[in-house]
C-alpha cells in the first residue's frame, strides 16, 4: 500500500516537473524571439491580439471585472490549500508541502507565460509612434511652453461645460463615464484605421482603494484583454484613462504611447466630459515637465488657469498626496521592475514620456491657434 501511495506521488511530481520545465521553456523561447521584430509582429497579429479579443468578447458582458474575481478566487484557492498543506505538514506529512509549493510555482509559472505570449510581445512588435510615422524630434522649452498653453486654453473652454459640485470640482459620476466609453475611438480610427478593433466595456474595480494605495488608475488584464478602471480616485481622469487603456486593447503597448493615444481619442471623440478629461491630463503632463526645465514660467503660466481647472487639478493633487507610503511606493517600483523586464527603460517615467509626442503632433496646431 506504501509502494503503490509512492508511486502515485512520485507520477503526480514527475508531471509537474515536466509542467514546470516547459513553463521554463516557453518563457526562453520568447526571450529568444523577442529580437525578432517579423516574429513578435507576426505573433501579435496573428496568435495575440485575435486570441485576446475573443477571449474579452466573452467576459465583455459581465458587469464586473473578470479579472479581479479570477484573481480572488486563485488567490484564496492558494491559501486553503497552503492552510492544509501546512497543517498536513504538522502531522509530519511534509511531501505535501513541497506539492504545493512545485504546483503553485509551475502555476505562477504558466501565468508568467502567458503574459509574456499575450502581452509582453506586444512591446517588441512596432509601436503606435512608429506605425503613425511619428519621429519624436528634440524639443525646445518655448516649443513645450506653446503646447501646454494649448492644452491649458481648451481645457479653460470645456471647464464650465462639464457638472460641477458645490466646491466647483468636477462632478460626473464614475458609471455615467463608464456608460458613455462607447464610440470614443471612432474618431481616431479615422485618422489611425490600425487602431480598429471590436469596442468593449470598461469595468469597475472591486479593489479600487487598493488600486489608489498601489497607485494605479486602471490596468489591463493580458490574459482577458479585459479593462478594470480605479473609480475611487478624482473622476476628472477617468474619462482619459479609460481611452488609454482602451488603446492598450488595440494593440498600443507602451505607456508614453497609450497616453498620447488616449489623449488623441478623448479630445476627439465629440463628448464633453472626455474631452476636458483629454485636455487637462495632457496639460498636466506638458506642465509637469514645463515645470522640470522651467519652474518660473510654468508656475506663472498656471496662475492664469481658469478657477475649475485649478479646482480639478488641486483636488486629484490632495487625494494623490493621501495614499503617498510605502504601499504605493512598492507598487510603483514592482511596476517598474515589470516594464523593465520588457526594455520599458524609463519604467513608470513611460508615462510623461508621452510629452514629445504630444509636442511633436499639436506644435503646428498651437502654433496656427496663436497667430
Amino acid at each position: 500500500m506504501n509502494c503503490r501511495h509512492l508511486r502515485k506521488n512520485l507520477a503526480a511530481h514527475r508531471a509537474a516537473l515536466a509542467l514546470f520545465a516547459a513553463g521554463l521553456a516557453a518563457v526562453a523561447m520568447f526571450r529568444v524571439l523577442r529580437n525578432s521584430s517579423a516574429a513578435m509582429t507576426w505573433w501579435v497579429e496573428r496568435v495575440s491580439m485575435p486570441f485576446k479579443q475573443a477571449v474579452s468578447a466573452l467576459v465583455d458582458p459581465l458587469p464586473f471585472s473578470f479579472c479581479e474575481l479570477a484573481a480572488t478566487l486563485a488567490i484564496l484557492a492558494c491559501l486553503i490549500l497552503l492552510g492544509r498543506c501546512v497543517w498536513l505538514a504538522v502531522r509530519r506529512r511534509v511531501f505535501r508541502f513541497v506539492t504545493w509549493a512545485l504546483h503553485t510555482a509551475t502555476v505562477v509559472l504558466w501565468i508568467y507565460a502567458a503574459v509574456c505570449a499575450l502581452w509582453g510581445t506586444q512591446y517588441y512588435a512596432p509601436g503606435f509612434a512608429r506605425r503613425a510615422g511619428m519621429k519624436t524630434p528634440p524639443l525646445s522649452v518655448d516649443q513645450l511652453a506653446c503646447v501646454a498653453d494649448f492644452f491649458a486654453r481648451r481645457a479653460d473652454a470645456l471647464a464650465h461645460a462639464v457638472p460641477r459640485d458645490e466646491t466647483g470640482c468636477f462632478a460626473v459620476g464614475a458609471q455615467e463615464i463608464l456608460d458613455a466609453s462607447g464610440g470614443i475611438y471612432d474618431a481616431i480610427v479615422e485618422e489611425y484605421p490600425f487602431l480598429e478593433a471590436p469596442a468593449r466595456r470598461p469595468k469597475p474595480a472591486f479593489y479600487s482603494k487598493l488600486m489608489s494605495a498601489a497607485g494605479f488608475t486602471g490596468y489591463l488584464c493580458p490574459l482577458f484583454g479585459e479593462s478594470t478602471l480605479n473609480v475611487d480616485c478624482p473622476a476628472v481622469f477617468l474619462p482619459v484613462t479609460v481611452a488609454h487603456e482602451f488603446s492598450h486593447q488595440r494593440g498600443v503597448a507602451a505607456e508614453q504611447e497609450a497616453n498620447f493615444v488616449g489623449i488623441r481619442a478623448a479630445t476627439t471623440c465629440g463628448d464633453a466630459v472626455y474631452a476636458y478629461s483629454g485636455w487637462l491630463f495632457g496639460y498636466l503632463h506638458l506642465s509637469n515637465a514645463w515645470y522640470s526645465v522651467d519652474p518660473a514660467g510654468a508656475s506663472e503660466h498656471y496662475r492664469t488657469l481658469s478657477e475649475p481647472v485649478r479646482a480639478d487639478l488641486a483636488a486629484n493633487n490632495e487625494y494623490w498626496a493621501r495614499w503617498e507610503g510605502p504601499a504605493r511606493e512598492a507598487g510603483e517600483k514592482v511596476y517598474t521592475e515589470f516594464l523593465k523586464s520588457y526594455d520599458q527603460e524609463l519604467g513608470m517615467k513611460s508615462y510623461g514620456a508621452c510629452v514629445d509626442l504630444l509636442v511633436e503632433y499639436y506644435l503646428p496646431l498651437a502654433q496656427s491657434a496663436g497667430d
